[in-house]
């Protein structure tokens, strides 16, 4: 099937829309960085899973890391390649599957890694392991992800590392960032060379975490090669590993919705969607930011609307009475039908998506670069059952 990329007009229910021809964009980015900075880049899935899509990335990536056992099988499975995990509690039961599927394994503590290190080695001798670090530093201005907020329960303090570190430790985990530039890197970087550099002789990896999000326009790719480049000089016994999720699906789709009904309430005109915000955009409410709207200008939180035209609250279709956002204003009046487009929307909404109030998933598609709209999955009322079973 074919689709005007701008309008969607002939999509008409609730769809994802995957671009190809974006998405090997910022594939060719992350390669490019990779190749010029001598690191690895890997996908986590935390932030995109569609496993549909994959043999587009194998074409440029070669790993994943996982946080859990099913995203461990995801990666082993359909990446066709063992992945790098890091949890911040693995279990006894789950532990040594998780281990057979992995290249790199890192525990959250050291009590952690006592209790399981060596079942670890027993289901997986070649496995990689490692530890998760925290420098006490992270720009990340949103409380809900900073991962080295006062009182984390995410990963080692310098304090309370051994002076010498146990034989089967290779390598170090450090997660700073959340959609952070190459600058806010080379900030964070300090800090944990500060703490964490006397282990470094001990090492054979360090994985940076995620959150570099090298494919947004205003990112300084080149200020993130030339930091690796660097980084490598100073400690060349060490492999460099970054793990990003949102930079491989940055702006590389939409949601597209339909209105299904507008209503006026004291002055505040809702056009009501068939999605939904704390379904289908969770981020949105617990970050809270509002997504770009095609078509409409996000009118600033506070403004008067008294005076504009056309200005309109966007209500999702569960029965959450904050399942809303606003607001907008558009060229025109809205109707029963159209469409909205929600700019943006593949990276972690597609892992976050429920079914609260059973509200279905969007479908999910592909939009070939020659201009075919290929739909990957849609859902029905088994997959809403089947949760409950």
């Amino acid at each position: 099937m074919k689709t005007d990329k701008e309008t969607f007009a002939n999509i008409d229910r609730p769809m994802y829309i995957l671009d190809e021809e974006r998405l090997r964009r910022n594939l060719k980015l992350i390669k490019d960085v990779s190749d010029k900075a001598e690191i690895e880049i890997i996908l986590a899935f935390k932030a995109y899973a569609l496993w549909k899509t994959f043999p587009i990335f194998r074409e440029y990536i070669s790993a994943t890391t996982a946080s859990s056992l099913y995203e461990a099988r995801l990666g082993y499975e359909e990446f066709g390649a063992p992945v790098h995990t890091y949890s911040p509690a693995y279990t006894g039961k789950v532990l040594p599957d998780i281990a057979r599927m992995s290249s790199h394994l890192t525990f959250n503590s050291l009590s952690q890694y006592s209790r399981f290190h060596s079942a670890a080695k027993a289901a997986n001798p070649d496995v990689s392991l490692g530890i998760r670090v925290n420098p006490e530093y992270s720009e990340v201005g949103t409380a809900l992800y900073n991962p080295c907020a006062p009182g984390t329960r995410f990963g080692v303090l310098a304090e309370d590392l051994p002076a010498e570190l146990p034989d089967d430790i290779d390598g170090f985990h450090c997660h700073c960032h959340c959609e952070s530039g190459s600058d806010v890197f080379q900030r964070t970087l300090v800090h944990i060379e500060d703490k964490f550099s006397r282990w470094f002789p001990q090492l054979k990896w360090i994985n940076f975490g995620g959150g570099h999000l090298m494919t947004r326009k205003d990112y300084d790719v080149e200020l993130l090669v030339k930091m690796m480049r660097d980084f490598r000089r100073r400690y060349p016994n060490l492999k460099v590993i970054l793990e990003p999720g949102s930079a491989f699906a940055w702006q590389t789709g939409e949601l597209v919705a339909q209105v299904v009904d507008i209503v006026e309430n004291h002055g505040i005109r809702t056009a009501i969607l068939n999605v939904s915000f704390t379904c289908h955009m969770p981020d949105c409410l617990e970050m809270p930011y509002k997504p770009e709207v095609r078509g409409a200008v996000i009118l600033p939180e506070g403004e008067a609307a008294g005076g504009k035209e056309y200005v309109y609250r966007l209500g999702g279709c569960s029965c959450l009475s904050g399942d809303f956002m606003g607001d907008w204003q558009f060229d025109h009046e809205l109707r029963v039908g159209e469409n909205i487009i929600f700019e943006d929307m593949l990276h972690y909404t597609t892992v976050k998506t429920n079914m609260f109030n059973g509200v279905s998933h969007p479908s999910i598609a592909l939009l070939r670069q020659g201009g075919d709209l290929q739909v990957l999955r849609e859902y029905t009322y088994d997959d809403y059952k089947h949760r409950m079973d």
